[in-house]
């Protein structure tokens, strides 16, 4: 009955998201709304290069805002305008790039679900905390080096696919053939080891298990930061993304959905037993492939897209052609420079341990939770259906407290929004612990199942929160610091916080399971571990607020002191580029030179250095 009703509850995320860019397609004249909008951008676009006057900035603004618009003004135009702010002429590179970041999340649902079976159910969940240590962790170091290199020898086209393809490759050969050999190609496990040491050995012993993890952790990070986010940050301008990234993570929260119910569904119509885990990993392989396929073909369509655009002038907001502006490049920041550059701001000192204090606390929650999963799921086949349908919830969950949550910052600022994530991520932990501290999982099998279920919602809330309040809330401390510390401290946070978040929670409960033997007997010292990260966490969000709230003050009252000093000092902008001024020859209005590219409300003619000013029509005003 409970799966009826979680198959029913997706269901309806699906459509509820899919509901969103539907509006997009409908007028209230029954008129393709994408074909008209197409219809009316390039007309106007042929207007404007006609037209011997440049366009001022206030009407690139209204003729922006107006291509958003559908026509009628109906109120669904407007809720159209509000949920899905893009254009007919739009959409073709919008879905297509949607779609792109759909299948990439879809493949790394799929595996992540895969992986977690294997290494689990065979190895043990405690042994997580030694593969990503010492598997994970040289294995990302390695494919930066292999990256960097190949990055110079290839085209950026070439590039993505010499990327992508080999992680597909690999997920076709372990379905289709170190798999179904597992037995030849893993030696057995020594007898009578210490269960201390059981974790590394078992992770020597099944090295093709210990290999789909790694290179599935890598696809994580691989496929969603460079092969979707630097090529979208390569193709798409400013002013774009400002309206199409935010709809990217909503509609990619469909794909966690999707991706954890073809997962159950092929785990549950496989027959009992332990190859059972085999049939359903070959059909899911198969859709992984697919996904691959088509991820390349949007690639290459994408690029086309992207080239018309170019071509027809669409790249910038005001229709011109203009060159490319470079952008500044990220510094490459090693782990000791990284140090050092953030032990010198306090500010950034904070941020790096908001960064921190998340990896440790969602890492020692969780490799608890999957232990106890283990010991209800004993075999492959249920263990896979449960995390498929625990991916499921995830994206739900994502979408529902992205679309409420994000107007905690709106509305109640920054500070509380940034002390939601640890407030609430401790408040969902302290029921799990108190299960798992105050009663027996291994001998009553009705506790096991409420400390699974309710460490099941703790995982899943907790992670949902971090896309919606944590990751939004860290991108904003970084918007009042200068460009020095803006572009270092990120990739020095990048570099140092980041990798003693993630290794740092796996270190501690290593030791935990060396000193007790496995992590349910050392749960005290995990809950005291985890509940001292959130304090610090909340210590680092408190200090950072009061310097952050310091830095935005600041700002507002520099900017009222330059809006006090144009108020003083009007600028003329000019509608017309002077061929004077284009020659060099500089226009003085009031003893104040002024640039031929910029607008406004009065037109100076130059004649022979003497400018003459003639009020524009109302209609250029």
């Amino acid at each position: 009955m409970w799966r009826k009703s979680l198959q029913a509850g997706l269901i309806a995320a699906v459509l509820l998201q899919a509901a969103v860019p539907a509006l997009s397609l409908v007028r209230p004249d029954g008129i393709s709304a994408p074909l008209a909008r197409t219809t009316a951008t390039l007309n106007a676009h042929k207007i404007v290069q006609s037209a011997p006057l440049r366009p001022v900035s206030v009407e690139q603004a209204g003729e922006a805002s107006q291509a958003l618009r559908l026509k009628g003004g109906s109120w669904l135009a407007s809720l159209k305008d509000a949920l899905f702010p893009v254009a007919g002429w739009e959409m073709p590179k919008f879905f297509c790039m949607s779609f792109m970041m759909f299948f990439i999340i879809y493949i790394y649902t799929t595996v992540r679900d895969t992986k977690d079976t294997l290494v689990v159910s065979t190895c043990g969940a405690e042994s997580i905390t030694f593969l990503k240590v010492y598997g994970v962790l040289p294995a990302a170091t390695a494919f930066m080096v292999y990256y960097s290199s190949i990055s110079t020898i290839f085209s950026k086209q070439m590039l993505f696919y010499v990327t992508a393809c080999p992680f597909l490759a690999f997920y076709v050969l372990f379905a289709f053939v170190l798999y179904p050999n597992r037995e030849l190609i893993h030696p057995a496990m020594p007898a009578g080891l210490n269960e201390r040491w059981q974790y590394p050995v078992s992770l020597l012993c099944h090295w093709s298990y210990s290999l789909f993890y790694i290179v599935s952790e890598l696809w994580g990070s691989v496929g969603v930061s460079v092969l979707f986010w630097q090529f979208a940050n390569d193709i798409i301008p400013v002013w774009q993304a400002k309206r199409f990234y935010p709809l990217f993570g909503q509609l990619a929260n469909i794909a966690p959905i999707c991706a954890g119910q073809t997962v159950a569904y092929f785990a549950g119509m496989s027959n009992d037993g332990d190859d059972a885990f085999g049939v359903a990993l070959k059909y899911t392989t198969m859709l992984v492939t697919a996904a691959g396929a088509c991820l390349l073909m949007l690639y290459k369509v994408i690029n086309v897209l992207d080239a018309k655009d170019e071509e027809l002038g669409r790249k910038n907001q005001d229709g011109s052609v203009t060159a490319k502006k470079t952008k500044p490049k990220k510094p490459k920041m090693g782990m000791v420079d990284s140090f050092k550059f953030l032990v010198q701001q306090k500010y950034l000192g904070f941020l790096c341990i908001l960064v921190v204090c998340y990896g440790l606390s969602i890492n020692l929650t969780e490799v608890i939770w999957k232990s106890l999963v283990k010991k209800q799921y004993t075999n492959k086949k249920d263990y896979q259906i449960f995390m498929g349908n625990y991916s499921s919830l995830v994206g739900a969950a994502t979408f529902v407290i992205i679309f409420f949550g994000s107007n905690i910052v709106k509305h109640l600022g920054w500070t509380v929004g940034a002390l939601t994530t640890p407030v609430l991520m401790g408040a969902l932990a302290a029921p799990f612990f108190a299960f798992v501290l105050t009663t027996d999982t291994s001998k009553n099998k009705s506790v096991l199942a409420k400390a699974v279920w309710v460490g099941m919602w703790q995982n899943i809330l907790s992670k949902a929160i971090k896309y919606a309040l944590f990751d939004p809330t860290k991108e904003m401390a970084y918007i009042p610091l200068d460009a020095e510390s803006k572009v270092k401290g990120k990739a020095a946070i990048d570099v140092l916080a980041a990798r003693i978040g993630k290794s740092g929670g796996a270190l501690v409960q290593q030791a935990i399971v060396i000193v007790f033997g496995n992590i349910i007997n050392g749960a005290g010292c995990v809950a005291a571990v985890f509940f001292a990260t959130i304090a610090v966490w909340i210590y680092g969000v408190i200090g950072l607020s009061r310097m952050f709230e310091a830095k935005i003050a600041e700002g507002k009252k520099k900017a009222a002191e330059e809006e006090a000093a144009k108020e003083k000092h009007p600028h003329v902008i000019l509608a017309r580029t002077c061929t004077l001024v284009t020659s060099g020859c500089p226009i003085f209005w009031g003893g104040m030179p002024y640039s031929g590219h910029v607008a406004a409300t009065w037109m100076p003619h130059c004649c022979g250095g003497v400018c003459h000013g003639e009020p524009l029509a109302e209609g250029r005003r």
